[in-house]
């Protein structure tokens, strides 16, 4: 009877366990400077007050205007004028189980989405935009 008790006793905590181990997973950092997929900007992500954001560090590829080139494809006409870079592409990252969430912002079109980044197991953060149920998504690289 003892025995069985023990038995019964170790499969209920081994299921437990089991059950119990998503629960407890935690979104890898993200934080450092980052290659976009298209391969034409670093971004740089930091913490921003209680969040983390990514802001645009520098341009791999030059824009039409260059270092001086303005977000004219924002959909608010008030933000048009203000330089891309430094702009805060990525705002309001949380860690939420295994990866965090927030928004992007694409200048290229001047949207913006509901964000999920997750660092992969190889190193790469995998960046998920979304509309609702539809998403795309990207891989970024770290910079050197």
């Amino acid at each position: 009877m003892m025995m069985g008790m023990r038995v019964c006793a170790g499969a209920l905590a081994l299921g437990l366990a089991v059950f119990a181990a998503p629960a407890f997973a935690v979104a890898e950092p993200i934080t450092g400077r980052w290659v976009t997929a298209e391969k034409d900007a670093v971004v740089s992500i930091a913490r921003c007050g209680k969040a983390l954001c990514g802001r645009i560090e520098r341009f791999l590829v030059a824009p039409p205007q260059g270092n001086e080139q303005r977000d004219v494809n924002n959909s608010d006409p008030a933000k048009r004028n203000r330089k891309l870079l430094g702009t805060a592409i990525l705002t309001g990252l949380v860690a939420t189980g295994d990866a965090w969430h927030g928004e992007v912002y694409d200048p290229k079109n001047g949207k913006t989405y509901t964000a999920k980044v997750r660092r992969k197991p190889d190193g790469t953060l995998e960046m998920k935009g979304c509309v609702g149920p539809f998403c795309q998504a990207q891989v970024w690289k770290r910079a050197s």
